[in-house]
């Protein structure tokens, strides 16, 4: 009896025993999981531009499950590495983008005036950018009739499958080194016939981008990246060439941010049809070829940043920042000289950074807070001129 009871009170005591070993020899995870996120900080310190999401399930399984998704192989590499170096037992399910679904179809143009980008796949999310006529972008994966799509200021976001002519690497080369035009007025229309009073095809914003057909009657025969034809007036239009390769002029771009007075504010616009603060300065620089970052917050980080506490150190075509701190920004506008800037805030309008003047907004906690000077760094971190971008020539094609 006496040894009935030893057994079992030693078998209790190994069974307890080894209930610690086994705890003691789990990994700690919440370390782990900080060394990950370590990792993605580095290499996606904007979630805007780049997709680097990683979660560990089913940790107290013996093998746990990687799940997560991103755009940058080296990203996944770097967190298999760790995770193998920690002897972490492990599946992987990490996506990476572009997604094996799409095939070769890895690349896009988008096919309307002005295609929204959300935040989600859903009309009713966030409206984060918007994409014109002829932009090409990354296509990242396809869910439910929306297209994850990059944009070639590198944001991220969701387009309506119908916004974008999906195309191959080989098709984007022919599209490189097709005869191209751009769009040279605010708005207008293609038509179905070259006659003023033929029927619309499509409408069109400012430095739409299409592919020549034909030239009739004053008219330029043009092809939608969706394979649409139309007809528009050869004067309303540049060559691609002369758009990209003209002497950039700092009074054309304030000239289109003018002609712009009065067009209504809404959060995500980036097109002539409607813009938000960032999305103005975006299109005014745009219209003579050159690109700059999506956001506000983003824009202040780019080119070179006189002294603004002194005015009389601005020049016209500075970007102007405000906000709570030079940390917390959230406007920018356009400046004009003599205190003046131009601004989408409610709708594109002019005011001043002089107290003094009535255009000063005075009910506006936002303090200017940094300035950006553009056409002096042309060509280096976001400030890209669209001759010089891979997704848009024929050279340095990658």
């Amino acid at each position: 009896m006496k040894n009935s009871i030893h057994k079992i009170l030693l078998c209790f005591l190994i069974a307890i025993f080894s209930g610690f070993n086994v705890q003691a020899q789990r990994p700690n995870y919440k370390i782990i999981t900080s060394e990950i996120h370590a990792v993605q900080k580095q290499l996606v310190p904007d979630k805007r531009v780049a997709i680097l999401d990683v979660l560990l399930t089913d940790t107290i399984q013996a093998v746990i499950i990687v799940k997560g998704e991103t755009d940058l192989p080296e990203g996944k590499a770097k967190i298999i590495k760790l995770l193998n170096e920690r002897g972490i037992r492990f599946v992987d399910s990490i996506r990476v983008f572009p997604e094996a679904s799409l095939g070769d179809k890895i690349w896009g143009l988008s096919t309307l005036s002005a295609s929204n980008m959300r935040s989600q796949p859903d009309h009713a999310a966030e409206m984060v950018s918007q994409v014109v006529m002829g932009t090409p972008v990354k296509v990242l994966e396809a869910v439910d009739g929306w297209l994850r799509i990059q944009t070639p200021d590198q944001y991220i976001g969701w387009v309506d499958e119908l916004g974008i002519a999906l195309k191959t690497e080989a098709e984007m080369v022919n599209w490189k080194q097709s005869k191209r035009f751009v769009y040279n007025q605010i708005t207008g229309y293609a038509m179905s016939a070259p006659e003023k009073n033929a029927t619309p095809v499509s409408d069109l914003a400012l430095d739409n981008l299409f592919e020549l057909v034909s030239e009739v009657k004053g008219y330029l025969q043009v092809r939608f990246p969706d394979g649409r034809t139309g007809f528009v007036k050869k004067s309303d239009c540049i060559s691609y060439q002369e758009w990209t390769n003209r002497t950039v002029d700092l009074q054309s771009i304030i000239s289109v941010a003018r002609q712009l007075l009065g067009v209504p504010y809404m959060w995500g616009g980036t097109s002539c049809k409607t813009v938000d603060c960032s999305g103005f300065t975006k299109t005014a620089y745009y219209s003579q070829g050159i690109i700059l970052a999506r956001d506000a917050s983003q824009q202040a980080r780019y080119g070179e940043h006189p002294d603004f506490n002194d005015h009389k150190n601005l020049q016209s075509g500075d970007l102007l920042f405000f906000g709570r701190t030079a940390q917390r920004i959230t406007h920018v506008g356009l400046y004009l000289g003599n205190e003046d800037y131009i601004n989408a805030s409610g709708y594109v309008r002019v005011n001043s950074i002089d107290p003094n003047d009535p255009k000063f907004k005075r009910n506006d906690r936002k303090s200017l807070v940094s300035a950006s000077r553009i056409l002096n760094s042309l060509n280096t971190e976001g400030i890209i001129q669209v001759k010089n971008h891979p997704w848009y020539s024929v050279t340095n094609n990658k």
